[in-house]
């Protein structure tokens, strides 16, 4: 790199220095097509030299006895008499020259196919599929800022609606006339109060993060963006003027008649300066720059409010449970972090120990590797940085009121019937995923509902399957072997099984993924993964391949359809198992089986043997998906 740093001296002009980067480029195409076209005069040269020889050559066979020794010599002459004449061993020794020099444009047509022309054209596409990888992920960090900065307009828009139906409600209270209905417009005013206070914390939220995030995305992404095209132009300079060099070098070898001019090419060359040349472009591209102002709170026109975090007791259960929720992303994403973090500064000890002395191996092998790991280190750490506002703002909001710490394990549900809310006590109804209930204590809520809900899950001493119609304990028989203990991550469940079940996003990955931690999940480009977890504001989601899970950037998902349910694409696990006793059905939830009957077990976080407490998940040779006791089977 030179005196001058492209991050540094050029804030905010990544498209300015791709453009610097195609000129290279098409320079680089340029001279590849130069040597092209000299490969094929020369090969056309070569051919006519070649012809014009074997003319000459069939020419002398004829002429040669007679300036040798006549036309018509009394004693015969042989070849060897022939070869002993001087002016015709010249004439051979020019032919024979001529074919050389013929050959010898052959072979400098060869070299300078493979030894220029070939490595220009490789270099070129290198150095595009890099520089295509740099500007993609430059409108990944775009798109991901754009994201948050949406979110904090949604929020802000979110906030103002609700404080107009505030000032509704409120006026509907004052023109209730009796009691009865004073009483319910005083409830609605207190409810709305707090979704809009709590709509007015999420906006507060956001405008911190967004101002991080903007903070970050300027002072730090883009600089290093920058600075990383700054370094790969570079490269690509000096690899330029290295075969370029080379190519001088095989037609000084071939030409000696032009070997001054061609070392005044090649010592201009040699003079090439990629930092003086940058510092060139820099100078001419100058323009004033000062990052954004930050965000402030903007009151509502209709409703007057402070920039203050609202504490009131229900606005400040929804902070609790954001503040857990944050930290224990925090506690996932910070190993993660610190792993690649150790990876980047080895990666780039390794870059510059290989850069500083090619004996040790092509930097050229590992500077891909080096660019990938800075991309998904600012991706970590703008999902750190998410993460620590979220948790800063909150925690200087509620001090050391904290709430309870037993948070509930709610996951995504749908509902065939009306189900109450646990915690605005209105239905539940529907299949597209209205709702969430508690793996641990069965509580059921809408999922606008999930952040309100107090921290207090009261764990079940002793948890039981419930059926429809009738509450049944599934116990084996006495004959039957003791049920093995439960997958460590499988939770039991008690609640109604015609209530709910599982639902699952189905997304299609956009672009193929390599996990570099124990947290992460390998996906291909064009695969269909179920989201299991959303994202988050991290910037990443936990997806299921239908055998394991893992997180993997959210922008690498794209949302399509819903899959119900964790067979719902009717593959199976693959695993079989073989019923040892029969066992009648007792809910629409289980399946029946008889003595020696095969079923197949479901895939999925909680499909076949993850189901818990003791049941499995299969599917009958009539298609029939239900759970069933596990010591009722035995792997087939």
């Amino acid at each position: 790199m030179g005196s001058q740093s492209f991050g540094q001296a050029l804030p905010d002009q990544v498209e300015c220095i791709s453009s610097l980067f195609d000129g290279h480029l098409h320079l680089l195409l340029e001279v590849r097509e130069i040597y092209r076209d000299r490969v094929a005069a020369e090969r056309e040269y070569a051919a006519k030299l070649q012809a014009l020889t074997k003319r000459a050559t069939e020419k002398r066979a004829k002429l040669v006895a007679a300036f040798v020794v006549g036309d018509e010599p009394t004693k015969p002459a042989t070849e060897a008499t022939l070869a002993q004449n001087t002016f015709n061993a010249a004439f051979n020794e020019i032919i024979s020259s001529m074919s050389g020099v013929a050959q010898d444009h052959v072979n400098l047509a060869d070299a300078l196919t493979t030894q220029v022309v070939d490595v220009l054209k490789a270099v070129e596409r290198k150095n595009e599929e890099l520089k295509k990888k740099e500007t993609n992920f430059f409108q990944r960090l775009l798109t991901e800022r754009d994201r948050l900065y949406a979110d904090r307009l949604k929020a802000k828009q979110k906030y103002d609606d609700e404080c107009t139906e505030v000032e509704s409600i409120h006026q509907k209270q004052v023109r209730a006339n009796d009691d009865r209905h004073a009483d319910r417009a005083a409830r609605q005013v207190e409810q709305q109060r707090a979704d809009m206070l709590n709509s007015k914390n999420v906006y507060l939220i956001s405008t911190a993060i967004a101002n991080r995030v903007k903070t970050k995305f300027y002072n730090d992404d883009l600089p290093a963006l920058e600075d990383q095209f700054q370094i790969l132009l570079g490269r690509l300079t000096k690899r330029f003027c290295q075969i370029l060099g080379h190519a001088q070098a095989i037609e000084i070898g071939h030409l000696e008649v032009v070997k001054g001019r061609l070392a005044n090419v090649e010592k201009a060359l040699g003079e090439v300066d990629p930092a003086k040349d940058q510092d060139i472009f820099i100078e001419h591209n100058l323009r004033p720059f000062a990052i954004p102002a930050d965000w402030m709170f903007e009151p509502c026109a209709v409703h007057y409010d402070t920039d203050a975090i609202s504490v009131e007791p229900a606005p400040k259960v929804f902070l609790q449970n954001k503040l857990n929720r944050a930290r224990m992303k925090l506690k996932e994403l910070t190993p993660v972090l610190e792993a690649k973090r150790r990876d980047q500064d080895q990666l780039l000890a390794l870059f510059t120990a290989y850069d500083v002395d090619h004996s040790l191996g092509n930097s050229d092998d590992i500077s891909e590797n080096y660019l990938d790991t800075n991309h998904q280190v600012m991706a970590y750490t703008t999902s750190d940085l998410v993460l620590n506002t979220e948790i800063t703002v909150i925690s200087e909001a509620i001090g050391g009121d904290e709430g309870d710490q037993h948070p509930h394990s709610f996951k995504s549900s749908s509902f065939s019937i009306p189900t109450q809310c646990g915690y605005c006590k209105s239905s539940i109804w529907g299949l597209a995923k209205q709702g969430k209930t508690c793996r641990t204590c069965g509580l059921s809520v809408h999922t606008k509902c999930e952040l309100k809900v107090p921290a207090d899950c009261q764990h079940p001493s002793m948890h039981s399957h419930k059926s429809t119609g009738s509450t049944v304990s599934k116990i084996a028989p006495q004959t039957a072997s003791v049920a093995p203990t439960p997958s460590a991550f499988a939770q039991s469940v008690a609640q109604d099984s015609e209530a709910y079940e599982e639902t699952y996003q189905s997304g299609r990955v956009l672009f193929d993924f390599a996990p570099t931690s124990e947290f992460e999940l390998a996906v291909s480009e064009g695969a269909t993964v179920h989201v299991i977890e959303p994202d988050d504001g991290s910037g990443w989601v936990k997806v299921s391949d239908g055998r394991n899970t893992g997180l993997v950037p959210a922008s690498y998902i794209d949302y399509s359809e819903t899959v119900v349910g964790p067979t719902a694409s009717g593959e199976g696990s693959g695993e079989y198992v073989r019923a040892i006793y029969t066992y009648a059905a007792q809910g629409s939830d289980e399946i029946g089986l008889s003595e020696g009957e095969l079923l197949e077990l479901t895939t999925g976080p909680e499909g076949g043997k993850n189901y818990g407490d003791g049941w499995w998940e299969g599917v009958n040779s009539a298609g029939n998906k239900g759970i069933f006791p596990s010591n009722y089977v035995q792997m087939a």
